[in-house]
């Protein structure tokens, strides 16, 4: 049991689905949902449409807006739910810094299943050709991160479900 938290992040890699997760988590606790890719800036939106995979110096200004979020989100006592590629350690700590608790839920597939699904999508600006560096960048949850890992065969109310019975808002 994950117990009290601030938020919830969905994580992983573009097109594993969490979006549809989160959405669907948020509806179930009755928090408020953040589509993370609404806070890049242009720059970075520009970048991954012309292929270019983002470097960590892309990603800081990114995360920090999330992460303030997060902490408005605790001081107003509303958690929320944010999707979120969170896709380095170092990027998950940055989204818990300052005693945030935060949950991070990895939405896990198969590069060949979330290829399959970048592929269905449309009027999205992450292409399929930058899937395999974001495998590249990911890194699993570690120890002492407080974190699950859901496998994407499970239905966006599964996924939702499970996780839901795992987490309460934050005292």
């Amino acid at each position: 049991m994950a117990g009290p938290v601030d938020a919830v992040v969905v994580m992983g890699v573009a097109g594993c689905g969490k979006t549809s997760v989160g959405e669907e988590l948020a509806k179930r606790l009755g928090w408020q949902f953040l589509e993370g890719d609404g806070f890049h800036p242009p720059e970075n939106i520009a970048k991954m449409s012309a292929g270019v995979p983002l470097q960590d110096e892309d990603r800081w200004g990114w995360l920090d807006t999330i992460a303030a979020h997060i902490a408005l989100a605790r001081e107003a006592r509303a958690p929320i739910v944010v999707s979120c590629s969170a896709l380095k350690r170092r990027y998950r700590e940055r989204l818990s810094a300052g005693g945030l608790r935060v949950l991070f839920v990895h939405l896990h597939g198969s590069r060949e299943t979330i290829h399959a699904r970048m592929a269905r999508r449309s009027g999205h600006f992450m292409p399929a050709s930058l899937l395999d560096s974001q495998f590249a960048a990911l890194e699993p949850l570690g120890a002492g991160e407080l974190g699950i890992v859901c496998d994407i065969d499970a239905t966006p109310a599964e996924i939702a479900a499970r996780v839901a019975a795992l987490v309460a808002p934050a005292a």
